[in-house]
């Protein structure tokens, strides 16, 4: 993590971690939706037995939460987790958290010193006020204070805040201040769809800005969507390489002769079942569709009765529309399969033709939307004039 690493997707499990099946299942459930490291609860004695069974079996890196019992933390290192949390709030004991340090160290574990404004230290909220940017990065500091003493530097930060504003300014602060790797969060973000949005706004701007190293949706949700989200953003960002679908369509229009919504909704169940790594787009229109979304590895447009089916913008099939569906799901498995180059020089004969065919019809029918012809005479007037 940090340095030229790519950025990985955290989330956390929400059973009880002495049910270590119940607990194996979750993280399993997890590191298929696209998490690169579970986060587990390690709050009393039979959790940290848990994670003793947990460990070894799971597919992903585990780390250890822990909260207010230093002990926890050094038993959760007994169990073999491959990283700590910790939270500057609550374990507050300078000597206790020396005593993690020194074994966190010898067993070459790294800690996440994991500040959050809803528990920060209250001698720092008394300082500051309130749980501005500076207190946070503050209580980040005192805490590696602490590590350093004992020559402990293996470090990650996190500064999680739940107002938007406050939290990508914290981290912006951190970023300045320190140079470890920083991970990403708005705290207690909330359920969905108001959860995902500030999340989003959150960590997508500090990402943009080259700022945080790994992330974690916090929703108030099942947290295989927190890793599903997590995971999309990173390939939407193109800090990833796209491992699921990417699906784009538009909004539709008076243009369009389909349902656009559900014709979406379908393509992207059938789709998403079927786990292809592809970009696809689902249009309304026949007219303007598959010059919309060439850049799309495949994608479908919706026409009167009919499906222009692309890839890269070349129609290579005209399907009935009862067809569109199952159309694409057929090509988007052999363009997976076989690759765009032979897909397009596989296109049906007449395929381009009788899209043209189509889109001329259409136009016909509904006549120019845009006007564009007009327009487009009338700019020509006007560059024209002396």
């Amino acid at each position: 993590m940090g340095g030229g690493a790519p950025v990985s997707v955290q989330s956390m499990t929400t059973t009880k971690t002495a049910d270590v099946d119940g607990t194996l299942a979750q993280v399993y459930a997890l590191a298929a939706a696209g998490a690169d490291i579970v986060r587990v609860t390690c709050n009393n004695v039979d959790a940290a037995r848990g994670l003793a069974a947990i460990v070894p079996r799971s597919p992903v890196p585990i780390v250890a939460d822990i909260h207010y019992q230093y002990r926890l933390a050094l038993a959760a290192l007994e169990a073999g987790v491959q990283g700590l949390r910790l939270n500057p709030g609550n374990i507050r004991k300078p000597d206790q958290i020396r005593a993690v340090a020194r074994e966190a160290k010898d067993r070459r574990i790294p800690i996440r010193v994991g500040v959050n404004a809803g528990s920060l230290d209250r001698d720092l909220l008394k300082e500051y006020g309130s749980a501005t940017p500076e207190a946070l990065v503050a209580s980040a500091l005192k805490e590696i204070g602490y590590l350093a003493e004992e020559g402990f530097d293996d470090i990650k930060i996190s500064v999680k805040h739940s107002h938007v504003p406050s939290m990508v300014d914290s981290y912006r602060l951190l970023s300045e201040t320190v140079h470890f790797p920083l991970h990403l969060g708005v705290t207690e973000a909330g359920p969905l769809p108001g959860g995902l949005i500030k999340s989003v706004a959150g960590i997508a701007t500090l990402l943009l800005e080259g700022i945080g190293d790994t992330i974690r949706f916090s929703l108030t949700a099942d947290p295989v969507e927190e890793a599903k989200a997590g995971r999309q953003l990173l390939e939407y960002l193109d800090l990833r390489e796209r491992t699921g679908l990417d699906l784009i369509a538009c909004p539709s229009c008076g243009r369009a002769e389909v349902d656009v919504l559900a014709l979406a909704a379908e393509a992207q169940a059938k789709l998403e079942e079927a786990e292809l790594p592809i970009q696809v787009a689902v249009m309304g229109c026949v007219v303007n569709g598959p010059g919309e979304a060439r850049d799309a590895d495949i994608g479908i447009a919706a026409g009167r009765g009919k499906g222009h089916l692309f890839i890269e913008g070349q129609v290579v099939r005209v399907v009935q529309e009862d067809e569109m569906v199952e159309a694409l799901l057929d090509e988007a498995r052999k363009l997976v399969e076989e690759g765009a180059e032979a897909r397009m020089a596989a296109a049906d004969a007449g395929a381009e033709e009788a899209a043209a065919r189509d889109r001329r019809q259409l136009l016909e029918i509904q006549g120019d939307a845009n006007d564009i012809r007009s327009r487009q005479a009338k700019v020509s007037e006007i560059a024209a004039r002396p």
